[in-house]
């Protein structure tokens, strides 16, 4: 069994009288420890997917199982417990609590979790060693998302998911988070998820898969990934 699975997976929202599919029979698989890009335009169902994949979101129909365990016939209890043990979130805004430090931000997530990671040791990892001490409005944007990277992280989570993790990011900078990305999958041996319009990004996945219109139009497994610093856009 392959450790994500999604099979003919359906995710409706009903506006009057209309019946919108924002996701529309989704079949893929990831393997542990793939770097994986979920790729397609705007208004694809690219979130929609990765929201019913973190436990955020239900789906309508079909069948959603991580790592042996049916998320999709989850209560919101086992929910609430798949949310904060097994998945680490990255968002395109960083999300921090701007009156807390990035040391505090990173141990906040460490609090709630079964086997958390050392949050000073994390930061180091990810290259804050020197700004642990620093609030949110003190950092630049990159430092902002690797507190970010680093706070899923230490809840040491079975998989990560990353929505436009560069978005807000210059290129140089959104190069580096890339790459600090990569990074963790290859060295930790993380499950990555990573979802973008942008479709330079491909060239670095171990998997690649295409949405459109709620639906995968394909999905192709990458024998030889790019280093994310060789990545162009």
């Amino acid at each position: 069994m392959a450790f994500v699975e999604f099979q003919e997976v359906r995710k409706e929202y009903h506006m009057g009288d209309s019946v919108i599919a924002a996701a529309n029979g989704v079949n893929f698989i990831v393997e542990k420890g793939e770097f994986v890009v979920i790729v397609g335009p705007s208004g694809a169902g690219k979130t929609t997917i990765l929201n019913m994949l973190g436990g955020m979101d239900n789906c309508t129909s079909g069948k959603i199982v991580v790592d042996g365990q049916e998320v999709s016939a989850c209560n919101d209890r086992e929910l609430t417990e798949y949310r904060r043990y097994d998945v680490g979130f990255v968002f395109q805004f960083y999300n921090l609590i701007q009156n807390l430090t990035a040391l505090e931000n990173v141990e906040l997530a460490s609090q709630i979790c079964r086997n958390p990671l050392n949050p000073r040791t994390v930061l180091r990892e990810v290259g804050l060693k020197e700004r642990m001490d620093n609030f949110p409005a003190q950092l630049s944007g990159g430092e902002q998302q690797r507190v970010a990277i680093a706070r899923a992280l230490a809840k040491n989570p079975k998989l990560l998911l990353c929505d436009e993790p560069t978005g807000a990011l210059d290129y140089r900078t959104g190069k580096q988070v890339l790459e600090l990305l990569q990074q963790t999958c290859r060295e930790f041996g993380r499950t990555v998820v990573v979802i973008t319009h942008n479709q330079a990004f491909a060239a670095m996945a171990d998997r690649v898969i295409h949405i459109h219109s709620g639906t995968v139009q394909d999905m192709t497994c990458n024998p030889n990934p790019v280093p994310a610093e060789r990545i162009e856009w």
